[in-house]
């Protein structure tokens, strides 16, 4: 017994609780080298120990249990190099992701930076660049409802299709609709992304002069932000040339407070 490390003392060298090191003997994967009979105690070996840190250690890697536990069962210096070689792979396409992921809340951030620096209902002329909406059909009647929905399977479709798009939401409403203060019925729902041949649903927005505002409060009442906007166009004679586009700046994502929500509405013009 003198030669056996109990289960607290494991626990503690290894910074493991007790209730895993339990588990990874109920699964089969680390077995103490005794269990007394009488109490139920379990010790483990110091040859044990160097098999917990290689345990460890793979799971750091990024094996699953059940990956360790299969490449255990009879390894060595060639079936250990294939599986490192595998899982390099597998670290390197994480890498790619998390830089992806970085980049789009880089990208949200500075958008919510940049939303600041305008006053509330501030008419502004804007050059913008190229860029892509993924977008989906919003069904009739084009409520509130339908047009989360549409939403939710712009979402649903990146993600199963790992498509590059950005952390951020939009709709698109026919200049029709809003000259007959229809504000709210959106014809598509949107959100940006990266050029990419892998989605058929992908609509193009060139690069062309804008104008925008920013609508700060509840979605219900964006048609006050749209009647300044008109008349503003109106009044600078500016031809409004595409339907309206939508971009969510601040909502649900970052916000519980529907005041604080920022909505950009984008017109092209002429």
């Amino acid at each position: 017994m003198k030669d056996l490390f109990s289960i607290g003392e494991v626990s503690k060298y290894q910074h493991i609780s007790k209730q895993t090191l339990i588990y990874y003997d109920r699964i089969g994967l680390f077995s103490p080298a005794y269990v007394d009979p009488n109490t139920g105690y379990r010790y483990y070996s110091a040859a044990q120990i160097d098999y917990l840190d290689t345990i460890l250690i793979m799971k750091k890697i990024g094996f699953s249990l059940h990956e360790i536990k299969e490449h255990m069962r009879n390894y060595n210096s060639d079936s250990s190099l294939i599986l490192f070689k595998k899982q390099l792979s597998v670290i390197e396409e994480k890498i790619k992701e998390l830089c992806l992921i970085q980049s789009r809340v880089r990208h949200r951030c500075e958008q919510m930076e940049h939303a600041r620096s305008y006053h509330e209902d501030e008419v502004i002329i804007e050059k913008v660049q190229d860029q892509y909406l993924l977008t989906q059909t919003v069904q009739m009647p084009y409520s509130l409802k339908e047009i989360s929905i549409a939403t939710k399977k712009c979402f649903a479709d990146a993600f199963e299709k790992q498509l590059p798009v950005f952390f951020q939401s939009g709709v698109i409403v026919p200049l029709n609709r809003i000259k007959e203060n229809r504000f709210t019925e959106a014809s598509h729902a949107f959100l940006p992304i990266e050029k990419t041949d892998r989605a058929d649903n992908i609509k193009f927005l060139p690069s062309g002069k804008c104008v925008c505002i920013n609508h700060i409060g509840d979605y219900l009442s964006i048609g006050h932000s749209y009647k300044k906007l008109l008349d503003y166009c109106g009044k600078h004679s500016l031809q409004i040339i595409s339907d309206s586009y939508e971009f969510c700046i601040n909502d649900y994502l970052t916000s519980h407070d529907e005041n604080e929500y920022i909505t950009k509405i984008m017109f092209y013009i002429n």
